[in-house]
């Protein structure tokens, strides 16, 4: 029957939790601009003619580069003033803007001597300028890094953010972000070698210097970034009060960046995981940042209200019951198409909740602003990615609405882009589309005139000659469904002669009753 092929494509049956979709599932649409993303990595190319740190150079040195035996010779003698003088031009030969010798440093076996600076305790400046060396260096690959790291720099670093000297700290702090920053086992491994406890008392003592304050919170987003695995339970547990004060007590934009970001790494993953988030206490004050006038600051924060929202009908209420939703007008607006493209993302999971969620979106007056992303109008700076998104937001809005939500929805005009983006190249996108049309057909079956309006709409714009045409689809997904929805509304036919039209199960594959049907060159599955 005609009911049980609308079974394969339709929602019916499924809960929230299987029409929400983790950033994972959606990885394609959402991929990340590096502009917009936060630093992995970052070197520290500051202009600086000498250390700040002058205990042993009452010289200006005037020397930029030296050849690197030379520097070898210097680092492995006992007169520190030479000691000095060799990591302090290595440090500003590794801080130009433009290709920077990483790996002539490292293949000439220098890492270590650096690494073994790192204990002149004696010697702060030393200490200063190796640590600047190493942080610029492990600022590179994967490989690179780990050069760093097999020197046995970790501990060390991890030692000197207990130094009495703010520059040597801060550079360590610093170096310690680029090692965390390449990925969960170095993270994993910066953690294990005790940083964390020091770093989170650095961000009590450094709320009155910004820029410490700045490099201490990257570090520690750091530390919360990566998901393959993600930061143990304990970690997140440790580092959730102190992001929940800096973004009480903090004002500055970069700080609140930071943070933001650390916090949408902590709620990309598991309900569990954004459970950890949530009975920190932060979300008030996070939702409250999604007004926030600095885009840096609304796009981590958008990302990890979004990420929460993928989570369970409850955790989903708890931002809404925070006011969200009266941000999101804005966002739908903004100058930024993707900010756009996130909050719709973001509301598509609000809208895969139940019908009291779908009504608290219809209440914050979202609707036109969602159709309207949905058209691609330039008064939402809509683009495909962003309608895309809008298709979600829209089918999953009539999975689970009731008959007065759909009229509302169907009254808001929301047939006719719906019918317009059914001859999109995306056969994803096509599918959801079709999930839509069923839901609303299947909604208003049980209200004529609400049916009669559904169905004047769709002829109007073309839609159901659309879905017809969708039966000679390459995609044997996008035939199935655009055959059930005419077969079940759209159909003269007894329901045995549109059975035949459906394809049978042979053991030679699927046989269909209808040739002309077939696409030229067959299906593409």
């Amino acid at each position: 029957m005609a009911e049980n092929r609308l079974r394969h494509f339709k929602n019916k049956g499924k809960d929230s939790s299987e029409l929400r979709r983790r950033r994972t599932d959606v990885s394609i649409e959402l991929r990340r601009s590096k502009r917009d993303d936060q630093v992995l990595k970052r070197r520290n190319i500051t202009v600086e003619e000498s250390s700040p740190l002058k205990e042993i150079n009452s010289q200006q040195q005037t020397v930029t580069q030296l050849p690197l035996p030379t520097i070898q010779e210097y680092l492995k003698s006992n007169d520190d003033k030479l000691i000095f003088q060799a990591v302090q031009i290595s440090r500003k030969m590794l801080s130009k803007h433009k290709n920077p010798p990483i790996k002539e440093f490292i293949n000439s076996g220098l890492v270590p001597n650096f690494v073994n600076k790192l204990d002149r305790s004696d010697n702060p400046s030393i200490q200063f300028e190796a640590a600047w060396v190493l942080t610029n260096i492990a600022s590179g690959s994967s490989d690179e890094t780990k050069v760093v790291v097999d020197a046995g720099a970790v501990p060390r670093f991890v030692n000197l953010l207990s130094s009495s000297h703010v520059q040597v700290q801060e550079q360590a702090v610093w170096a310690l972000g680029n090692i965390a920053g390449d990925g969960p086992l170095l993270r994993n491994f910066v953690i294990a070698s005790g940083a964390l406890k020091p770093l989170l008392a650095l961000a009590h003592n450094s709320m009155n210097n910004v820029n410490f304050l700045r490099n201490v919170t990257w570090t520690l987003s750091n530390l919360c970034r990566n998901k393959n695995p993600p930061p143990d339970k304990e970690t997140v547990i440790e580092i959730l009060p102190i992001l929940t004060y800096l973004l009480i007590h903090n004002q500055d934009k970069e700080v609140l960046s930071d943070t933001c970001w650390g916090l949408s790494y902590l709620t990309d993953g598991t309900n569990d995981r954004i459970q950890l988030v949530i009975d920190s206490g932060i979300l008030p004050s996070l939702v409250n940042l999604l007004g926030h006038p600095e885009v840096n600051v609304v796009t981590p924060t958008l990302r990890a209200v979004g990420n929460i929202v993928t989570g369970t009908d409850e955790q989903t209420q708890m931002v809404i019951q925070c006011n969200a939703l009266s941000y999101f007008k804005d966002l739908l607006k903004h100058h930024k198409p993707s900010i756009v493209k996130e909050a719709t993302w973001a509301i598509s999971n609000i809208t895969a909740g139940p019908k009291e969620q779908i009504q608290a979106v219809i209440n914050a007056g979202l609707v036109p602003l969602i159709i309207a992303v949905l058209k691609g109008c330039e008064s939402v700076r809509a683009d495909f990615k962003s309608q895309k998104e809008a298709v979600w937001a829209i089918t999953n809005f009539t999975s689970g609405s009731t008959p007065d939500q759909i009229t509302f929805l169907v009254q808001n005009g929301v047939i006719e882009p719906m019918c317009k983006l059914l001859d999109v190249k995306d056969a994803k996108t096509i599918l959801v589309l079709l999930d839509g049309f069923n839901h609303i057909l299947q909604t208003s079956s049980s209200n004529d005139r609400l049916m009669e309006e559904v169905c004047k709409q769709m002829e109007e714009h073309e839609g159901i000659q659309n879905i017809e045409g969708l039966q000679t689809h390459q995609n044997f997904e996008v035939y199935k469904s655009a055959l059930a929805i005419i077969d079940k509304y759209f159909s003269e036919e007894s329901t045995e002669e549109a059975e035949a039209v459906a394809p049978q199960a042979t053991n030679e594959g699927f046989k269909f009753g209808t040739p002309q049907a077939i696409p030229v060159g067959g299906f593409h599955f």
